[in-house]
């Protein structure tokens, strides 16, 4: 079986969205395009080399393989090395439509049916960058296997967020972490079953009872 590994970049208030460049994706207006590289550091490239450091394939949503094939087999430079890696991975696109995925080694998936019957199959480790619409689905298949959150430390206000609408409640457990020098942090979290509840202990009291009422009238 396979093991299905999320790296997402986000800001404090949780957004994701064009980490890489302005150019990568202002839809909505998004008008921070590129925030990830003022605040990156030596230590963040490290976790990121590391994260591609063994075999893998790539799991994407549509907008994330547009955005990769337009770029990574054009890289030069520094760039370069990735680039290649990227084009000779297997790039499974979880897509609904029917338009073309010129990248090679690209595979067109149609829902979490397929990605449960590629998980099952043998190869390396699925990893995903971006993506953010993928990860409810995921998550609500239970189909993730390791989240690696880098958390950088600034505001970005509306954008698109990593846990968006159809996130199913759920409990993570931290399995590792690191704060780099420029105050990122990168933590790595498993799936560890529904959220549990409890209480600090109920106080009666008339004021109490008033704002339980206020409550269920919708007035509070």
């Amino acid at each position: 079986m396979r093991r299905i590994i999320g790296g997402v970049f986000q800001s404090l208030d949780g957004v994701m969205q064009a980490p890489g460049g302005p150019s990568e994706d202002p839809t909505g207006g998004f008008a921070h395009g590129g925030w990830m590289f003022p605040v990156a550091d030596e230590t963040v490239g490290e976790a990121i080399g590391a994260f591609f450091s063994g075999p893998y394939d790539l799991l994407l949503g549509r907008r994330t393989y547009d955005i990769f094939a337009a770029y990574w087999p054009y890289a030069e430079g520094e760039g370069a090395a990735m680039g290649a890696a990227f084009t000779a991975a297997n790039k499974y696109v979880l897509t609904r439509g029917e338009q073309e995925l010129p990248w090679e080694n690209s595979h067109r998936l149609r829902g979490m049916d397929d990605v449960a019957a590629l998980k099952q199959g043998d190869g390396p480790a699925l990893l995903i960058q971006g993506s953010s619409t993928i990860y409810p689905a995921l998550l609500a298949a239970g189909l993730l296997d390791r989240l690696r959150v880098y958390t950088f430390p600034l505001v970005l206000g509306p954008g698109k967020r990593l846990f968006g609408e159809g996130t199913p409640p759920g409990t993570l457990k931290m399995v590792d972490h690191k704060v780099s020098p420029g105050g990122v942090v990168i933590a790595t979290y498993k799936p560890a079953g529904p959220v549990a509840t409890g209480s600090f202990g109920q106080i009666d009291s008339p004021r109490e009872e008033e704002r339980q009422r206020r409550m269920k009238e919708r007035t509070w």
